[in-house]
C-alpha cells in the first residue's frame, strides 16, 4: 500500500536521477529543491504528465526523502536507492510524508491557529485509530476544540506578572483572536492533507483512517510507550546530556536508552544533535554518538555521509558506513588509512584518559596499528591530533614500564615544543 501511494513520486524521482544527474541540468536555483519552470515542462513531457501532477510528485517525492536537497541541487536520496530490494525504506518513505502531513497541502491564509491544530491533531488521530472506523467530522471537532483548549491552558497565552499597557493589550488581543477563530475549516484543512498523503479517507461528513494511517498511528503510539519507558531516564535530555547518561551504562542497556531517545524525536533532528555532540570536544562523547548512530541505522546515512570531509568525525563516519554497507565490525577498521586509524586510536585514547582508569589506557597500547611502541609514537607525534600531549602524559603516568615511561614522556614533550 505504501509502495502503489508513493509510485508516481517514485517515478518522478528515478526520472530526475536519470535526467538530472551531475552534469546535466538542476532542481534550480532557490536552495529548496523546487522544479525550474523548464525542468517541469521537460519531466511532463517525457512522463506524459501535467505540469501540475510532475510538481505535486515532486513535492511528494522530497517530503518522502526519495529525493535530498543540497544547496541549490536535489540528489537521490537512500529511499529510492533501495526502492526495488527494501520494502522498509519504502514504509519509512511513506512515514516520512505521513509525519509531513502539514505541508502536503496548502494550510489556509491569515489562521493564527493552525499551530494549535497541528499539536492537536495526534489526540485526533488516536481518537480515530481506536474508533477503528467511520467518525462523523462534528465529533471530531468537538475533540479538537477541547485540545486546543487544553494546549491554550496549558501554556497560558498572556505570561505572567505587570506587563507595559501597549504590550499587554496586544497579547490580550493576540490571545483573543486565537480564541475566536473557528476550528472547522482548520480541521477541513488537515483532514483533507492526512487524505492526501494517503492516511484517512474523508468524505461525506466523516474520517476514516486507511489501514497504513492506522498501522502508522499505532507505531507512533507504540514509539510513545517505549520512550516512557526509559530506564534511565535520559528521554527529555539533549543529546550531549543523553550520552554522558549512557557513558557509565553496559553497551545492552546503553541501546536501549538510545532506541527510547530516538523513539521520542524526529530522525532528522535526533541525528542532527546527535553529530552536534560529536563535534564537542569530549572524545567519549564523540564514540558514544556514533553507537546512538548504529541504532538510528540507514536514515542516518546522507548526514553521515556528509561529515567525511570533518577530520575529527572522519575516521568515526568511515567505520559506521563500512558497517551499514555489511562488512564486519572486526574487519571494518581495514577502510581506514594509517593516518586515520593513528588519530582515531588517539582520540580513544583521550576517552579513556578523560573518563577511564589507568591499566584501561595502558591495555589500549595493544589495539595500535602500530608493531612497535616506537612506531606508534612516531606516528602519533605525526598525525597531529589536538589531544596528542595530553594522552602521551597520561599513558606515561601509567605505564609500569620506567623505561617505555621515559620514552612516551620524551615523546610528549616534543610534541609539545615541536621539536623532533
Amino acid at each position: 500500500m505504501a509502495r502503489s501511494g508513493l509510485a508516481a513520486a517514485a517515478r518522478v524521482a528515478h526520472w530526475a536521477d536519470t535526467a538530472l544527474g551531475p552534469g546535466r541540468d538542476s532542481a534550480g536555483p532557490d536552495g529548496k529543491g523546487t522544479l525550474s519552470e523548464a525542468t517541469a515542462e521537460r519531466a511532463a513531457r517525457d512522463l506524459g504528465l501535467t505540469m501540475t501532477q510532475v510538481r505535486a510528485d515532486w513535492d511528494t517525492a522530497r517530503l518522502a526523502g526519495l529525493v535530498e536537497v543540497h544547496g541549490d541541487s536535489a540528489r537521490p536520496g537512500w529511499r529510492l536507492r533501495a526502492w526495488d530490494r527494501d520494502d522498509s525504506a519504502v514504509l519509512r518513505g511513506w512515514v516520512a510524508l505521513f509525519d509531513a502531513w502539514s505541508l502536503a497541502h496548502p494550510e489556509p491564509e491569515q489562521h493564527g491557529a493552525v499551530a494549535d491544530v497541528v499539536s492537536a491533531l495526534p489526540q485526533v488521530l488516536s481518537f480515530l485509530q481506536l474508533s477503528a472506523g467511520p467518525v462523523p467530522v462534528e465529533q471530531l471537532l468537538d475533540l479538537l476544540e477541547q485540545r486546543v483548549t487544553e494546549l491554550r491552558t496549558e501554556r497560558c497565552e498572556i505570561p505572567y506578572g505587570p506587563q507595559p499597557a501597549p504590550a499587554a493589550e496586544a497579547l490580550a488581543a493576540e490571545a483573543r483572536a486565537a480564541e475566536d477563530t473557528p476550528l472547522a475549516p482548520l480541521l477541513d484543512w488537515a483532514l483533507h492533507a492526512l487524505a492526501s498523503v494517503g492516511a484517512l479517507t474523508y468524505g461525506d461528513g466523516q474520517a476514516t483512517l486507511t489501514p497504513l494511517g492506522s498501522w502508522a498511528v499505532w507505531v507512533k503510539l507504540e514509539q510513545i510507550c517505549v520512550a516512557a519507558q526509559s530506564p534511565a531516564g535520559n528521554i527529555e535530555q539533549s543529546a550531549e546530556a543523553m550520552l554522558r547518561g549512557c557513558a557509565q551504562l553496559r553497551p545492552n542497556a546503553a541501546r536501549d536508552e538510545y532506541r527510547a531517545w530516538l523513539a521520542a524525536r524526529p530522525v532528522g533532528s535526533a541525528v542532527s544533535e546527535l553529530l552536534g555532540a560529536a563535534r564537542g570536544d569530549d572524545a567519549l562523547l564523540r564514540g558514544l554518538a556514533f553507537e546512538a548512530l548504529r541504532v538510528v541505522g540507514a536514515p542516518a546515512e546522507p548526514d553521515v555521509r556528509a561529515v567525511l570531509d570533518q577530520p575529527t568525525l572522519r575516521p568515526y563516519a568511515l567505520l559506521w558506513l563500512a558497517e551499514h554497507d555489511g562488512i564486519d565490525p572486526e574487519d571494518a577498521h581495514e577502510v581506514l588509512t594509517r593516518d586515520e586509524a593513528t588519530w582515531l586510536w588517539v582520540d580513544t585514547a583521550a576517552a579513556v584518559a578523560d573518563h577511564g582508569e589507568a591499566p584501561m589506557l595502558v591495555r589500549h597500547l595493544e589495539s595500535s596499528v602500530q608493531p612497535t611502541v616506537p612506531a606508534l609514537l612516531d606516528e602519533v607525534r605525526a598525525v597531529g591530533h589536538p589531544r596528542t600531549v595530553q594522552v602521551l602524559v597520561a599513558l606515561a603516568a601509567a605505564h609500569p614500564d620506567p623505561a617505555l615511561a621515559k620514552a612516551v614522556r620524551r615523546a610528549a614533550f616534543q610534541v609539545h615544543t615541536g621539536g623532533s
